[in-house]
Parts: C-alpha cells; sequence; structure tokens
C-alpha cells in the first residue's frame, strides 16, 4: 500500500498545527501550507521530532494567489495521490473603527479571500488528485457561520466568508460522491490557543466565551484535531454533506 497523503492549509499554528500532528501521527505523511516559512518549518521540526521519524513536508504559498496555489499543487501531486485535503487557512480582518466605505469593501474582500478563495482555490488545483474512492474533504468553518459575528468588532465579513463556505461545500459533496469522497464541514465555537482568539481580546471577553458554553470551558486546537482525525478515518465512510458543530453547546444543532 502506498504511503498516505495528508494535505493541511494554514498548517504551522493552532488549530492547523494540531490536526497536522494528529494525522502525521496516524501515518500520514503531512504537508503543511502557509505564507511564513519560519513559521512552518518550525511546526515540522515539533511534530517530526514528537513523532521520532519525519512526517511533515512544508510547503510556503499565499494561497489567494492563483499562481502560488498552482505551483504548490505541483509539489504536493508529486508526492502521490492525496487522501485527506483539510481547508483550515483563515483569518478575521477587522475594519478599523468608523473607517469609511472604501476601508470596509477592502476588508471584506480580504476576509473572503482569506477565508474562502483559499479553500476554492487549492481545493480545485488539486481535485483530480483526491483519492478516488477514500479521499476525504474537511472545511474547517466557525460558529461564527452559524450565529453570526466573530467579536465585538467585527463587521461581519468573517461570519459571511465561513457561511460561504458551507454553500460550496454542499456542491461539491454532490460532484464528489459518486467518486467515493466524502465532504464534511467543521464548525468550531471558540477554541483557545489559536491566532484568531489570541492577544487583543479582553479576558472579559475570553470569559464570556467560556461562559457562553454548556460545558464550561474553551475549545482546544486537540479537540478540533480529533474530529478531523475521524474525518479522515475509514469509520467516517458514511458520513459526508454535514457541518458538525464543535462548540461546547454555545450553538446547539438544528
Amino acid at each position: 500500500m502506498t504511503e498516505r497523503l495528508a494535505v493541511v492549509s494554514g498548517g504551522g499554528t493552532g488549530i492547523g498545527k494540531a490536526i497536522a500532528r494528529e494525522l502525521a501521527g496516524s501515518g500520514y505523511r503531512v504537508v503543511i501550507l502557509g505564507r511564513r516559512a519560519e513559521v512552518l518549518e518550525r511546526a515540522r521540526e515539533e511534530i517530526d521530532l514528537a513523532l521520532g521519524e519525519p512526517r511533515v513536508v512544508p510547503v510556503v504559498a499565499d494561497l489567494t494567489d492563483p499562481a502560488q496555489v498552482s505551483g504548490a499543487a505541483e509539489t504536493i501531486t508529486a508526492l502521490g495521490p492525496v487522501d485527506v485535503l483539510v481547508n483550515n487557512a483563515g483569518a478575521v480582518i477587522t475594519p478599523p473603527a468608523d473607517a469609511g466605505l472604501a476601508a470596509l469593501a477592502e476588508s471584506w474582500r480580504r476576509d473572503l479571500d482569506i477565508n474562502l478563495l483559499t479553500a476554492v482555490l487549492l481545493t480545485t488545483a488539486l481535485l483530480d488528485h483526491l483519492r478516488r474512492p477514500g479521499g476525504r474533504l474537511i472545511v474547517i468553518s466557525s460558529a461564527a457561520a452559524q450565529r453570526g459575528g466573530a467579536g465585538p468588532h467585527s463587521a461581519g465579513s468573517y461570519a459571511a466568508a465561513k457561511a460561504a463556505l458551507h454553500g460550496w461545500a454542499f456542491g461539491l459533496t454532490r460532484q464528489l460522491g459518486p467518486d467515493g469522497i466524502t465532504v464534511n464541514v467543521l464548525a468550531p465555537g471558540y477554541v483557545a490557543d489559536t491566532e484568531i482568539f489570541g492577544e487583543g481580546w479582553s479576558p472579559e471577553f475570553h470569559a464570556a466565551k467560556i461562559a457562553d458554553t454548556l460545558v464550561g470551558r474553551a475549545g482546544t486546537p486537540e479537540d478540533v484535531a480529533g474530529m478531523v482525525g475521524y474525518l479522515a478515518s475509514p469509520a467516517a465512510g458514511y458520513l459526508t454533506g454535514q457541518v458538525i458543530g464543535l462548540n461546547g453547546g454555545a450553538v446547539l444543532g438544528r
């Protein structure tokens, strides 16, 4: 059997790094993608050291740039067919307070580019190289897509961009299902130890987010990684076309 290959965008920090470690620990060779070479290299060293063998391949690319996505895809597909593709790259772009329409438009475009276009471009570039049958396409969204907002200063562009991923993923589910490829969306709630919920948020904001859950704690990157590990596994072969909330009960299923 050929070595299994997983691809994780935004794999250098936070949730993406935890996902990469989860999949590498399950025996995958894992390509991590991001814009910052030094961040990716640190993640590679950390994961490979923890596992005691080289499992991680860092690939530097700005996934909003079609040319760089094409180059990254060439590097990835040279390694073999892609068994698991996790579209995790994303960020919150907050417009300046009391900004005019031009600044507002720019922040919306950036949120759409980083949270939606990155997934669309990378998936399209790798679509023909997903393993058939048995491939897994996993899209990391956010509870913000289900309830709106991304923080006290949000203009709604982050929530809108993440919500757009859902409709796009549903179309891919219908397209790829006959090929034996599953497509699922994972929508985490408040997850500590990430760049999105890092510096700049007050202790009161963090406390309010925890109080909003039913389990009384923040999520962790490992919580998300564990669910991705399940979605990537053979056990999840009958699960497709779903938006899975992972939010401690802050947003109830419906």
